[in-house]
């Protein structure tokens, strides 16, 4: 099994990151291969102290943007995210407490 910080990189933390801090959605950068039932397992065990229950994984692959410098050109490079949204009788996320208001 992968180590679940490989798995999850980092929070987002956007405008439309920090709306969904209500709702219990939440917004994470992951390792391209990561699979949903695999970022789910790593969720659950990462905040496990939190008493984190995760409800459903929703993914976003984006594509690195071209950029340009003289003649040569090259790509940013590629992302993977994760909408994370929480059962109803999960207790928020304490990293995320205090953000959103």
């Amino acid at each position: 099994m992968k180590n679940p910080h490989d798995i999850i990189l980092r929070p987002v933390l956007t405008e439309k990151a920090y709306e969904g801090i209500a709702d219990k959605r939440y917004i994470f950068e992951v390792a391209i291969n990561a699979t949903k039932s695999e970022i789910k397992t790593a969720i659950e065990t990462v905040f496990a102290e939190d008493g984190v229950k995760v409800e459903k994984v929703n993914t976003l692959r984006t594509l690195g943007k071209i950029k340009r410098q003289g003649r040569t050109q090259g790509r940013t490079p590629e992302i993977k995210k994760a909408y994370v949204t929480l059962k109803k009788d999960s207790k928020p996320i304490k990293f995320f407490e205090g953000m959103a208001q």
